[in-house]
């Protein structure tokens, strides 16, 4: 235990928690849009709470006349809102008070950023909840996104939408819980199309795109806020350094011509990212800057404030002192990345002044090192157009199709449907909202059946089945024992419209028809039958590493990121932390007997809290890629303007695997052709053990799309050079390599590959991936 355990409270903290004790709580619902079912399931919580003895009233509840959110109203206990007009349209006000002279324990409010009719005790719907929470009701609200002030101005800008009622930027801080409700443009469409979403004509809102940035502009909202309360929770435990999923881009400039060059390489990173951008120069507190240094400073000073960065200077004493003073000034802000230049200085050079670079290297083991490339000596900054999606001639529209061309059209006319609900971990819904799905298709006359369900025990689960028909198991005979697994064979022979599938990641049991239980999917589909599907984020193949760095467990399931690319919807099923923490201790999740030991390692809160940021960013980048797609040039991350061609060096230390994600995630989202290259030394003759260790990753690589090859040098010394030529012939733009894992004295005696690939790179960008350290938690 810290010593913060047995620490004595201040007068002032022991009065806040007292305070804090008589208010209300406040959750919040936040959507994209109107639509997306935050009433549905602020009703919904509002229910179950009824149903474990908590006083439950609503007031001033905006259901729309949906049925579905209708029917969540059930017995409820309604207090009358005061109503009133504005323009023709028919307003709700809270009425205060009939509220506090009911004083219930909880009251149900849509419109979190509502105005009040003139004359009211408050002008805002904000300050009556405010008011609540200090006669110690709690308050559960909904909101849409582009009503918090800090995401108004981006949305409108984005979308072209107006907003008149609107509530500030911190309004989120003050709630005790916040989750969001995610929705597909799909599935907003879909409601829009059947009359249960009321599109208003002309409403610009409702176009795909729009949905779209809406939906982007939510999730990444709500995972910075999870973001900040994960480093708050970190502090609490004494950690340092990066945190969850977030972004931190330092770039180290000098006052120099070519430092307007590593803060635009660093804002391109950042806002490819989605992260934050932090520039400092180097200022010699007894020397004054030359004319020179000064206009540089100004300029960079005006870049770094129109790029959106955080501009700062840092002293330092002598040259040998920099790389001490960057690196901690990193730890300190949590930074994930630092970008700098190559070294000028030749091997000599270096070997008597010391280098910046290699210093840093070993002084940090947690942060990236990206090194920019010195285009401008070499070829002048050449920055070329993106590979856009091909759009389609209008001669095309009446050229004849190839007769394999017609078939392809056909094979995906028939390609069934894929939709998948990710989670941050188990127990957050996403079976009950598959089946809950599949149940409201039924009723609407499609035909739809249970192809392999997994309800865990979970009694709520299991009630969501309703008239869904299961279609029976295969038993497969293994080592005398009788195991079951997902009946493809029967699911393609019945043929349903539509068939719901758990834990997409699952590996089946040997002697099945596939390994996998995405392979049986993908089999089902191609059968032109529709599969609505779940998993976790911690299953995503390239997230591997990055889990175990976040919580110290290695995930052995795993499916290739290229099948979530493939669904036609990918829907988050997002709850807070402590909700889920509660489930568990409920027996919600697991056995009973199992509970105590899942709450002190997989589902420690700080554990949550960064799989829940992970999950967010994660939907973010897919909603983002998906924009692109469209060529559309609103997406929040802006258009990539640079040809990338990506080069991974890995020998075949179980590091190996982690550079290949690492390189598959950068090559995703810089949309780069990408390429794994393994030196072996010697004749070329492999032992048994190597051939089978090299056709792990090369599956790994091209798994995740990527192509992987084996070079050969004489040795070792040679190494360098061959990595070197062959990132050339590939036209590499980016290489990536781990930081050395060998002691000091060995790299005197034996060179450092690194240091001798980062001389012979210096005309391409190198990424230094950071070691692997794992700190849980």
């Amino acid at each position: 235990m810290g010593t913060e355990t047995f620490k004595r409270k201040t007068p002032e903290e022991i009065l806040r928690s007292i305070s804090k004790l008589h208010q209300g709580r406040l959750k919040v619902y936040i959507g994209a849009v109107s639509g997306s079912g935050k009433t549905y399931h602020m009703l919904r919580e509002g229910q179950l709470l009824k149903e474990q003895g908590i006083d439950v009233v609503i007031c001033a509840v905006s259901t729309m006349q949906r049925p579905e959110t209708v029917r969540q109203i059930g017995d409820l206990e309604r207090v009358s809102s005061i109503h009133w007009q504005k323009d023709s349209a028919a307003k709700k006000d809270l009425n205060l008070e009939a509220l506090t002279e009911r004083n219930p324990e909880v009251v149900l409010v849509d419109g979190l950023a509502h105005r009040n009719r003139e004359g009211a005790l408050f002008p805002t719907r904000l300050e009556d909840i405010r008011y609540l929470l200090s006669k110690g009701i709690s308050v559960i609200t909904t909101i849409n996104v582009y009503e918090l002030e800090g995401a108004t101005e981006l949305a409108q800008k984005l979308t072209g939408i107006e907003v008149r009622e609107t509530v500030p930027s911190d309004t989120l801080e003050l709630a005790d819980e916040v989750v969001l409700i995610d929705a597909t443009p799909e599935m907003i469409l879909s409601r829009v199309e059947e009359g249960s979403v009321k599109a208003h004509k002309g409403a610009g809102i409702f176009k795909r795109g729009n949905l779209a940035v809406l939906r982007e502009l939510a999730l990444r909202l709500v995972a910075e806020g999870v973001n900040e309360s994960l480093e708050r929770h970190r502090e609490e435990l004494g950690l340092i350094g990066p945190s969850g999923a977030a972004e931190r881009i330092l770039v180290s400039a000098q006052y120099h011509w070519n430092g307007s060059i590593y803060v635009r390489r660093g804002q391109q990173i950042a806002k490819r990212l989605n992260g934050d951008l932090l520039v400092v120069a180097f200022v010699n507190p007894k020397k004054e800057l030359s004319k020179e240094e000064a206009a540089f400073k100004r300029s960079m000073v005006k870049l770094a404030e129109k790029v959106g960065g955080v501009f700062e200077e840092l002293p330092f004493s002598s040259r040998r002192s920099l790389p001490g003073v960057l690196v901690n000034y990193a730890l300190a802000h949590r930074v994930t990345r630092i970008v700098l230049g190559h070294s000028k200085q030749t091997l000599w050079q270096e070997l008597w002044h010391g280098s910046i670079v290699h210093d840093m290297l070993k002084r940090t083991r947690s942060i990236d090192i990206f090194i920019v490339a010195d285009r401008a000596a070499h070829e002048g900054e050449r920055i070329l157009p993106t590979k856009q999606a091909k759009r389609r001639k209008a001669s095309d529209l009446y050229r004849r199709l190839s007769s394999d061309e017609v078939e392809r059209e056909i094979a995906q006319l028939r390609k069934g449907r894929f939709k998948v609900y990710i989670g941050a971990a188990p127990g957050v819904g996403k079976t009950y909202t598959m089946l809950r799905e599949g149940n409201d298709l039924l009723k609407k006359g499609i035909g739809v059946q249970i192809g392999l369900l997994e309800t865990h025990g979970r009694k709520e689960t299991q009630a969501q089945i309703g008239e869904l028909q299961t279609i029976p198991r295969q038993v497969i005979d293994y080592r005398g024992a009788k195991l079951e697994e997902m009946d493809t064979d029967e699911i393609i022979r019945r043929k349903p419209e539509v068939v719901l599938v758990d834990e997409l990641a699952h590996t089946n049991v040997p002697g099945s028809k596939n390994k996998k239980r995405y392979e049986d999917v993908l089999e089902l589909l191609s059968a032109g039958i529709s599969v609505i599907s779940t998993v976790n984020v911690q299953h995503l193949e390239s997230l591997n590493d990055a889990v175990e760095k976040l919580t110290g467990v290695r995930v052995r399931e795993t499916v290739p990121d290229r099948i979530l690319r493939l669904a036609d919807e990918v829907q988050l099923i997002d709850v807070a932390p402590q909700t889920l923490r509660q489930r568990m201790r409920e027996g919600r999740i697991y056995a009973l007997d199992k509970v105590d030991q899942a709450l002190g390692h997989f589902f420690r809160t700080v554990n949550l809290i960064a799989l829940r940021e992970l999950a967010l960013r994660e939907i973010a980048d897919d909603v983002d890629e998906r924009l692109e797609s469209y060529e559309r040039q609103s997406s929040l991350r802006g258009p990539w303007r640079r040809q990338e061609s990506i080069f991974v060096c890995v020998d075949v230390t179980p590091e190996a695997e982690r550079l290949i994600r690492r390189g598959f995630r950068i090559a995703h989202r810089l949309k780069a052709v990408w390429h794994v290259a393994y030196v072996q030394l010697g004749n070329g003759a492999q032992s048994m053990e190597l051939s089978a260790r090299l056709e792990q990753l090369r599956k790994l690589t091209e798994r995740l799309g990527g192509v992987f090859e084996v070079h050969w040098a004489d040795n070792r010394r040679r190494l360098p050079e061959v990595l070197a030529a062959k990132a050339d012939a590939c036209q590499a733009t980016q290489l990536i390599i781990g930081q050395s894992s060998k002691p000091s004295w060995k790299e005197a005696i034996q060179g450092s590959v690194v240091k001798k690939l980062l001389r012979r790179a210096r005309h391409m960008d190198v990424l230094v991936v950071a070691d692997a350290e794992i700190k849980p938690g």
